[in-house]
């Protein structure tokens, strides 16, 4: 007993012994930024079609393997059965003609893989796991049977139906998905793919039928791209693939991407959606943006990290360290293969809403040229920018995901090897340029969700904007516009 407190003694000491020779009054050096180490990677096409990206990286053995479908939901989904594209790849997991959603389950731990994770979005869907080197020929095998042969049970559609029928019940009860949800229906209406949302009846229309017949359309490898990064080489992966998808014939093609034309643009308005009682108010603020393939993307990116892209930014600093309306404000472009928004906002608490929209009008002004980027915000944004790109290849699965979206996004080969340079490339002149040009002051959509009761009266007074009230399904209540 006696000696085991000596050690803890000596244990503990050690330690403040090394602080006692600590100076706290100098600031200690940055550490150094790590360097950006590109792999390199193969690219060729499969028999049926379908484009194959093998990226070797030995140093685990341990591979990553995802497919991926340029076109997801906006391409191929009806618009009146929001929902379906999701639902197709979440039923993908429930079984196969020859095994029950129990057995995969069973078979996948027999493997030693967790799960096989299937989603589609807006634009892309996938499919992927990670697995060690010995597992990788019969995770192909099970890959190819779950994508290929799925049995779309009718009672899990049915329980994933009522999960999807839960989820919305909720989702009606959260500010924030609520504002979300305005935010998009606001901007693009029910006619553009972007400004649709699940509802009730897309959700309750959805039949086995209409997923049999969307898996059918949608999972083609004419619109394939399989990238593999791991502890492989590249002719034994196409081998193997070849092996495991010999039954997927060559169908398919991309899409197009065609898009309908957003709204006109309408003036500056605050759509304000009543929620009693709330302790918070939910900011969503932004207008229709460019698509990823602008010329103007780098000078974006650098202008938005510096207003509201990292934790140190103006909209954050502001609203949350100066001002303590909010626990965080932050800002983005979602960039798409169309017209993708650019939105900012937060959580704001109540009591201040209208002093935390005046805060971030004037942000949005600043960054106009109404407050000058300084020399310290424009290395700090740009560093923020280029020693986050390391990162990007710090795994097996991070690796292939980086290497493959050079491919579905249509992007150069030397992307990341070009990346810092074409940020540092970026002027304050550019900044200024492209936030006058993107963010519109006279054409933001303004949408708040909180206490009407509370908030409205100061909002008014404000003299920002007329305010429009709407329902929580996006709807106005009136026709009557509180000037």
């Amino acid at each position: 007993m006696h000696t085991s407190r000596i050690l803890a003694a000596l244990l503990i000491a050690a330690p403040l012994a090394a602080q006692s020779k600590l100076d706290r009054t100098i600031e200690p050096p940055p550490t150094a930024p790590k360097s950006l180490r590109v792999p390199t990677w193969t690219h060729t096409r499969l028999s049926n079609g379908a484009e194959l990206v093998v990226t070797p990286k030995h140093d685990l053995p341990l591979v990553s393997f995802t497919i991926s479908f340029v076109g997801g939901a906006n391409q191929f989904e009806p618009a009146n059965k929001s929902g379906l594209a999701s639902f197709t790849a979440a039923m993908l997991r429930e079984g196969t003609t020859t095994k029950s959603g129990d057995q995969l389950s069973d078979a996948l731990e027999l493997i030693g893989v967790p799960r096989i994770n299937a989603s589609i979005g807006g634009e892309s869907g996938a499919l992927n796991f990670t697995s060690t080197k010995s597992q990788l020929a019969p995770m192909l095998s099970l890959l190819a049977e779950v994508m290929l042969h799925p049995s779309f049970p009718a009672d899990a559609l049915e329980r994933l139906r009522g999960q999807s029928l839960v989820n919305l019940t909720q989702s009606r009860d959260q500010p924030g998905a609520i504002a979300s949800n305005t935010f998009v229906r606001t901007l693009y209406g029910d006619e553009h793919p972007y400004g649709r949302v699940n509802t009730e009846a897309s959700i309750k229309s959805i039949t086995r039928d209409d997923i049999v017949a969307f898996h059918r359309t949608y999972y083609q490898p004419g619109r394939a791209i399989i990238s593999v990064a791991g502890d492989v080489e590249p002719n034994a992966v196409k081998a193997a693939v070849e092996k495991a998808f010999a039954e997927w014939k060559a169908e398919g093609s991309r899409p197009a991407f065609t898009y309908p034309a957003v709204p006109p643009k309408a003036a500056t308005a605050i759509y304000l959606v009543d929620k009693p009682k709330a302790a918070q108010s939910i900011f969503v603020i932004g207008l229709v943006g460019p698509p990823r393939n602008n010329p103007d993307y780098f000078a974006l990116q650098v202008m938005n990290t510096i207003l509201g892209g990292i934790f140190q930014s103006r909209l954050n600093h502001n609203l949350r360290e100066v001002k303590g309306y909010s626990y965080g404000v932050s800002s983005r472009f979602a960039y798409g293969k169309g017209p993708g928004a650019f939105s900012g906002g937060g959580a704001m608490t109540t009591a201040k809403t209208d002093s935390a929209l005046i805060e971030f009008m004037g942000e949005l002004r600043g960054i106009q040229g109404g407050k000058p980027v300084t020399d310290e915000e424009m290395a700090s944004g740009k560093a923020a920018l280029a020693q986050s790109l390391p990162s990007t290849f710090a795994s097996v699965g991070a690796t292939g995901n980086a290497i493959g979206n050079l491919y579905i996004q249509d992007l150069p080969q030397d992307y990341y090897q070009t990346f810092a340079a074409r940020v540092n490339a970026v002027t304050k002149d550019d900044l200024v340029r492209v936030a006058r040009k993107y963010i519109d002051l006279n054409n933001l959509d303004i949408i708040i969700v909180g206490d009407r009761a509370v908030i409205e009266e100061p909002l008014r007074k404000t003299g920002i904007a007329p305010i429009i009230n709407l329902d929580i399904d996006g709807r106005r209540i009136t026709n009557t516009i509180t000037p």
